[in-house]
Parts: structure tokens; sequence; C-alpha cells
């Protein structure tokens, strides 16, 4: 008797529609939640899962299910109430301890310069959610701040084995703040000596998430961003401090309550995994002599401060 053939399924399909299932079936949680929820949340939600669909800020179904249970029912969040400037800084402007800065005010990010170290110590920005958005042409050339007294030029960082890596990314402060802007970025101010592998990289992969993708999250975030140097730290022509790592901080704040996440990456990372570089304010705060968040009431800076973040947002 003839054996009865039987067709076999494809792996890949499998694993296709069993991706499309679990699709549809965290959309029909989120949209059977969603009919349950006040107006002014409705609202919110809507926008967040609008943008998912739009797609272009890279925004999945399962990052909507986890900020909406995160947004409503997480315990990361400190109820805060801050007034103030806030169009670059959350609860104000960091504080040096150990330098002196020279803060150096743009049109789309705030600077602190060293010129002991030839460096920026940080540099600080806001980006909100954009329906369309344009990013001029990047610009060719680097370009000396006459603004400071060190007056580090690109020539600096030519062949040194480092890359020039910005604090305040060319590509989200374009994007978000227009072609004056973006060209502020390669003031020389802004810049600070970075190995390939991490401008490239774990930094890079966090500068793209900032552009589009948070805002489209969240709404808008603040950003602080800068190096952490050793105690013997090298110099670049003796005149730029090379840093051991770079630190990255950012603020989501969302109807008086405020969570943060926070990053030390190193110049060369063991890992590429985002998540294993996760530490809490108060070390990027011991490892770099700043003082962040002055202007928030001290309890609610500390319980910001003093804890980790579970996982990359």
């Amino acid at each position: 008797m003839a054996r009865k053939r039987t067709t076999k399924i494809p792996r890949r399909w499998r694993r296709t529609k069993a991706f499309i299932v679990l699709n549809l079936v965290v959309w029909g949680t989120i949209g059977g939640w969603f009919l349950l929820q006040s107006a002014e949340r409705q609202r919110e939600v809507a926008r967040l899962v609008e943008n998912a669909v739009q797609g272009d800020k890279g925004i999945t179904a399962f990052e909507v299910a986890w900020d909406l249970w995160q947004l409503y029912y997480s315990k990361d969040y400190v109820a805060v109430e801050v007034g103030g400037d806030q169009r670059f800084f959350f609860a104000g402007a960091p504080e040096a301890v150990r330098q002196k800065v020279k803060v150096l005010a743009n049109t789309g990010y705030v600077a602190g310069y060293s010129d002991t170290l030839g460096n920026p110590l940080w540099a600080a920005y806001r980006v909100r959610d954009l329906d369309e958005h344009e990013t001029p042409p990047r610009p060719d050339e680097f370009v000396v701040d006459q603004r400071t007294v060190a007056r580090i030029t690109p020539a600096v960082d030519t062949n040194s084995g480092y890359d020039r890596g910005h604090l305040a990314p060319n590509h989200a402060i374009a994007r978000h703040h227009g072609k004056q802007a973006q060209e502020e970025t390669f003031l020389m101010s802004n810049i600070i000596p970075q190995r390939h592998g991490l401008n490239a990289g774990l930094w890079k992969s966090l500068e793209q998430k900032i552009a589009g993708n948070y805002p489209g999250r969240f709404g808008e975030v603040w950003v602080i961003a800068g190096p952490i140097f050793s105690d013997h730290h090298a110099w670049l022509q003796r005149r730029v401090a090379v840093p051991a790592a770079c630190f990255m901080i950012l603020i989501d704040e969302s109807q008086g309550r405020v969570r943060a996440t926070a990053f030390i990456l190193p110049q060369e990372p063991a890992t590429d995994r985002l998540d294993d570089h996760l530490v809490t304010i108060d070390e990027i705060e011991e490892r770099t002599g700043l003082d962040f968040f002055a202007e928030m009431p001290d309890v609610a800076e500390d319980a910001l401060e003093s804890t980790r973040a579970s996982r990359v947002w």
C-alpha cells in the first residue's frame, strides 16, 4: 500500500504565523483595555497607538503594551511638581562639584564646558513628538567654539584613534530643532573623544531611540549626556582629556510624575546589550562630581536617583 503524503509546513511560516497571532493578541488586549479608560486617557493612548501604526518611529505593539502598563500601573514614577524653564532641563542644570564649568547656550541644547579638560562635561536637551520632520543634510565640518578659552580644533582628534563623538546628537537635534541647531552640534564644545565601536554602536543606538522612538512613545524626553574621566586619564596633544566612559540620563514626565533611566557606557563596552549598562543616577554623580536635578525636592530627588531602571525603555 502506498504511503499517504503529508505536506510539511515550513518552519519559517510557522514562526511568522505565531508572530502574527501574538501581535493580534497584544493589540486585542490593548483595545479591550482602551474602551474602559477615561476620555483623557484615551486621547493619550490614541497618540501612542497612532505613532506605532504609522511605523516611522519604530514603535512595536509590545512597546505600546509595556508603556501603557508602565504609565498607569508601574511604581517606577516619582510624584513631583517642578516649575521654571524646562526648555532644556528638568529640575535645573547639572551642578559641577569638582570642575569649573562654562555654560554655553545653543539653539537646541545647552553644554557645560571645561576649558581645563578641553571637553564638555555635559550637554542637555529636550525632544518632543513630531508629526512631520525633515532632517537637513549633515554638515561637512566641525567648528572651533570661539566662546571657549581652550578653543579646541578638529585637528586634535585627527588620526588619534578616536571619533569625534557628539553629546547633543546631530540627527535628533536637526530633526527637532532645525538646521541652525544641527550646525551648532558640530561645535567642538559639544564633542568628546569616543572609540568608534562605542560611537557607532551603543551610543548611536540610544541616539536613534531619542530621535524618534522615545518622543513618539512618551510625548517628550529630557536628556543629559557627558563623559566620565578616570583619575589618570590620557590626553590628546596635551589639550583634550580622554574619558574612560560616557553617561546618558533620560527623563520621562507624565502628569506630575517622573521617572529616569541612566547608562554608563565604557569606551570599549564588554557587551552590546544596553540592558547590561543600566545604572543609578547616584553612581553617575559619584563618578563625575556632577549634581543632577538640584531643583527637585530632596525626597523625590533621592528616590529618583537611587533607582536603577529594570530594563531599557
